[in-house]
């Protein structure tokens, strides 16, 4: 058993007052609990930690890292930044479920939280460093891993902390970290892209502030770590940690999960190379100019129904319908600029691109929430989900490289991306547990 009480901001020397009930779980005995001007603020928190990470990925990953590769090796850019991504995410996806176990050992989330991210500043000054394209994966690799350890112990403190009966609300409000933080990522490596070095140093400092930001402001609630297991235990440590897959929701979900995020992040990963190679742009328009047009676009109307999803999944008291209707939307949209390759094409498919990941990744994180296992092993199963965000998004470039070198255009990119995302409303459907 856990002992996850909810506490208020504490100054030093004060006692942690319990705020909501709790079950042996550690989930909330009622649906009727208020909220406190703490979750609020922890919400908030919340999204700002999740904003810098997000900006991270999205301001490195879709414009820094393709500049980068492009100015290495402009022949092969589109192997070479599949190459990058394939192998980082060996990283990406073994540091975040491994880290989010260790979390859970250690009872603490902070530590790893800090941790994470002063190491991912690290990283990313090493990145932004380096000349050739073997370092510039070395580099990436090094800022995944360690950008998944603070991913990690972020995403496990919505299963720690918020009352069940809000988690909707908690996770359309930290879902607005994609629009913010991929618009400001997006927004701001756009204005740095011809000084790179002084990107990849501005997007390490913002995601270390609001480590130190979230750490500061709320105590690390001390949690009661289980008893360390007996050897024939440990030697099964592999099959624990991937435990979850075996229970049938956590299983549906993390397979939808998986194959939505793949689906959007293959188009999105290379956007730049779109813009450069496919899509027709008016006169006097860079791809990276378009770029800081098109993300704010996307990520607006992915605020929208980020909020209006998760707001009108916890009325209702209806997940799946949510989920299932948004990843359909996702695979529909990709056509558009596949019979109209144009800058107004790109324009409206980024509008409802952005509306239907919104609205999937709000409403999709609570039902995850709602299926994980067990609130003992919160983060470590959290972290095993994330592998179906952090995978696909650092494999996708891989995946988009190999379609678009075997098919010859980004035509068929969209439509494999799209049938990816169809597929994804599918795999909803046979979740049990959550309406």
């Amino acid at each position: 058993m856990t002992t996850n009480e909810l506490t208020e901001p504490h100054s030093p020397g004060d006692t942690p007052t319990p705020v909501d009930p709790v079950d042996s779980d550690g989930a909330a005995t009622t649906d009727a609990v208020p909220v406190g001007s703490w979750q609020r603020g922890l919400m908030l928190l919340l999204l700002v930690a999740n904003a810098s990470m997000l900006a991270v990925y999205m301001g490195v990953g879709s414009v820094l890292l393709p500049l980068q590769i492009a100015d290495i090796d402009p022949a092969h850019k589109v192997a070479v930044l599949g190459l990058v991504g394939g192998v980082s995410a060996v990283f990406a996806t073994a540091f975040n479920p491994i880290a989010g176990a260790l979390s859970d050992r250690s009872g603490r989330r902070n530590p790893w939280i800090l941790g994470g991210a002063f190491a991912s500043l690290a990283g990313l000054a090493f990145l932004g460093n380096v000349r050739t394209a073997l370092m510039v994966g070395i580099g990436w690799c090094l800022v995944q891993a360690t950008m998944n350890v603070y991913q990690a112990a972020v995403t496990a403190i919505v299963p720690d902390r918020i009352p069940v009966a809000r988690r909707g609300t908690a996770s359309a409000l930290v879902g607005l970290a994609l629009p913010i933080g991929g618009s400001v990522g997006v927004l701001v490596a756009s204005q740095l892209s011809d000084r790179i070095t002084a990107g990849y140093l501005v997007f390490g400092a913002l995601v270390a502030a609001a480590a130190v930001l979230l750490a500061s402001s709320f105590r690390d609630v001390p949690r009661e770590t289980p008893a360390p297991a007996p050897a024939a235990a440990r030697r099964q440590g592999l099959a624990a940690l991937l435990s979850a897959l075996s229970h049938h929701d956590f299983r549906w979900a993390f397979i939808g999960r998986a194959l939505m995020v793949l689906g959007y992040f293959s188009v999105i990963g290379y956007q730049l190379y779109i813009l450069q190679d496919h899509i027709a742009l008016p006169s006097g328009l860079e791809p990276a100019a378009a770029m800081a047009i098109l993300t704010p676009v996307s990520m607006a109307c992915m605020a929208i129904s980020t909020v209006v999803g998760g707001l009108l999944s916890d009325r209702w008291n209806r997940r799946k319908v949510f989920v299932g209707a948004s990843a359909a939307l996702a695979g529909l949209v990709t056509v558009i600029p596949v019979l109209s390759p144009t800058w107004t094409g790109m324009i409206v498919f980024s509008a409802l691109n952005g509306l239907a990941f919104g609205c999937f990744m709000a409403v999709d994180t609570a039902v995850v929430t709602l299926v994980l296992p067990s609130a003992e092993d919160a983060a470590r199963d959290m972290g095993v989900l994330n592998i179906a965000n952090a995978g696909p998004q650092i494999v996708a470039p891989f995946v988009a490289s190999a379609i678009v070198t075997a098919f010859g255009g980004y035509s068929a990119l969209f439509l494999i991306g799209g049938a990816l995302s169809l597929i994804g409303a599918l795999a909803i459907l046979p979740i049990r547990s959550v309406r």
